[in-house]
């Protein structure tokens, strides 16, 4: 009875970690997996505080403390291969609302179903209402999408943005 436990168990473990690369496009995992070879300093199949530690120093980051290192490391349950770092970033992005519920909050401001809104409205709004943007973050947001000539935003492509990390390819 015990060898059915534990391959059931088994079975649940790896259906588990497929789940994961379903949260993803072929693309972003694809990217991830980049990202993950970079930071796999040593190429072990596993991201260590060392791993941490020598891809910070290559971004310029070279003191930092062994408790920061650690503390990025004990985020993971366990060692941390591809599967468990997909995991982490499944389980931070996995409260960002999809991407059709943010389309519908910026459709409410679109009536006519254009796909677009102006931008001194929309600049209006971030920086009057609730978490309000900086012109730092303003300035930050018209460099990734600039509106077009007649000042319009489009809308869905920064919703694209939000949830895919990369803008649509056309």
């Amino acid at each position: 009875m015990a060898p059915k436990k534990a391959k059931r168990r088994q079975q649940q473990g790896e259906g588990g970690s497929s789940n994961v690369f379903s949260m993803f496009e072929q693309s972003q995992i694809q990217e991830y997996k980049e990202a993950f070879t970079i930071i796999d300093q040593n190429r072990d199949g596993i991201i260590s505080k060392d791993d941490l530690r020598d891809v910070l120093a290559t971004m310029g980051q070279l003191n930092v403390k062994n408790e920061e290192l650690e503390a990025m490391v004990k985020e993971a349950s366990g060692p941390i291969n591809f599967t468990v770092f997909l995991t982490m970033f499944g389980e931070k992005l996995k409260g960002a609302d999809p991407e059709d519920v943010i389309v519908s909050a910026f459709k409410v401001l679109d009536p006519e179903g254009t796909g677009a809104i102006k931008k001194e409205f929309l600049e209006e709004l971030l920086t009057t209402q609730c978490d309000r943007f900086t012109a730092e973050e303003m300035k930050n947001l018209w460099a990734a999408f600039p509106p077009d000539v007649a000042g319009n935003v489009d809308y869905k492509n920064i919703c694209y943005v939000i949830t895919h990390g990369e803008e649509k390819e056309e």
